[in-house]
């Protein structure tokens, strides 16, 4: 008898054919099995940061309704950016620390319930200071989820496909863009601002089930003491990529938290209209995303380079050449193209420099980009309201000039 099969007879059937078991079939559908399995994995990792990522940028779409139904000015309802903002950069590193041991899984469900209770409590918020608290329970769990999912990839799939993995989980947030910021504006436009935070309650509660059914247990790789963590930004290339990423995001969300109203106030878009457009500039962000995914890991600097100057150039240009409808279009589309590709760069970079600490120092790249955020959100409203909404886009555009500039000065250190 050959040792590639086995013949046996099922009890009770003697006069029925023999039935045929292939260990190699076996080993090719354990095999298959196993793949399969490990990329729904991230592809819930992906789903994650999804969330995570829309429920942060919600209030982009919504600013002028929020501001209206709570009785604040567009820069006060631009909080709604920062609280979350300021709160993930305290939280990553301190929940890097805080976790521990634990299983990742279970953290990154636990983080995931976190997300749906401060939706809906958004969804539910009487007033502007209840929003705010719902956003503080976001930015705990932005910073959680960021610092965990990124450097995921490469625990849940061959090292081989690890920058394909990278790449489809930081896809979540360029398809924040083209799907979740979107969908929410138009939600909000239709039915209510709040039924927006609503349905993505009920979104990251999924997510959370979701994980809990195909993430493997992924028990922590060793701990974090707080003290290591500032101890990185020792190391020069990491220094400088976090420097670049606080740069580039100040600038990027000082414009785009803004976006409405410059859209509103420049361009003369109708209501109607803002939605298609920002589908329009998340469509491009996937294209970027993966665009930027395919060489990024073989050269992130040059691939911040052509990103940084296609969007220093669309965001200088809005006040400029968007003062028409197809205008405004076609810079969206290039900011959309160039901003989509920025996180999954960003962290590469991140994690080419500090390959022996790859949580800590996404912690620290999670903790850089949400302070980013915050300052972007902050520093663009003041702009907004002291200056003139257009202005929001020379003061992030000028970011991203400097931020250019520090990768094409320092980007070639080791």
């Amino acid at each position: 008898m050959s040792n590639s099969t086995e013949l046996s007879t099922p009890a009770g059937t003697s006069g029925s054919p023999p039935v045929v078991r292939s260990p190699l079939r076996a080993r090719l559908g354990a095999w298959l099995g196993a793949w399969l399995g490990a990329w729904l994995a991230v592809v819930a990792v992906a789903v994650g940061t999804f969330a995570v990522v829309t429920t942060e940028m919600l209030p982009v779409g919504l600013l002028t309704s929020i501001g209206s139904a709570l009785r604040v000015s567009d820069g006060t309802a631009g909080l709604a950016m920062t609280v979350p903002g300021l709160v993930a950069a305290l939280a990553a590193p301190l929940l890097t620390v805080t976790v521990g041991r634990y299983d990742r899984r279970l953290v990154l469900c636990g983080l995931m319930g976190l997300l749906a209770v401060a939706n809906l409590l958004s969804a539910l918020a009487p007033g502007f200071a209840v929003l705010l608290f719902a956003r503080v329970l976001v930015g705990v769990s932005i910073g959680g989820v960021w610092s965990i999912a990124g450097g995921l990839a490469v625990r849940l799939v061959p090292e081989r496909s690890a920058g394909h993995a990278t790449t489809l989980i930081f896809s979540g947030i360029a398809v924040a863009s083209v799907l979740g910021v979107p969908i929410g504006t138009l939600i909000g436009d239709l039915v209510h601002w709040r039924v927006a935070f609503a349905g993505f309650a009920v979104l990251s509660l999924a997510v959370a089930a979701a994980m809990a059914v195909t993430l493997p247990p992924l028990p922590a790789t060793g701990t974090v003491r707080l003290r290591e963590v500032p101890g990185l930004f020792r190391n020069v290339r990491l220094r400088t990529g976090l420097i670049t990423t606080l740069l580039l995001v100040t600038g990027h969300f000082g414009a785009y938290t803004y976006v409405r109203p410059v859209l509103e106030h420049v361009a003369g878009v109708g209501t109607g209209l803002i939605s298609t457009l920002l589908l329009a500039y998340g469509v491009a962000g996937i294209a970027g995303n993966f665009l930027a995914g395919a060489t990024a890991h073989r050269d992130p600097r040059r691939t911040l380079m052509v990103i940084f100057t296609l969007l220093a150039a669309a965001e200088l240009l809005v006040p400029v050449a968007g003062a028409t409808t197809a205008g405004a279009a076609v810079l969206l589309l290039v900011w959309g193209l160039a901003y989509g590709g920025v996180s999954v760069t960003c962290q590469t970079w991140v994690l080419h420099a500090a390959p022996d600490a790859r949580e800590a120092a996404s912690a620290l790249y999670v903790g850089v980009f949400n302070v980013a955020i915050s300052l972007g959100a902050l520093l663009g409203g003041r702009a907004a309201d002291g200056i003139a909404v257009p202005s929001v886009m020379w003061f992030g555009g000028a970011l991203v000039v400097l931020a250019l500039a520090n990768v094409v000065l320092f980007g070639r250190r080791r």
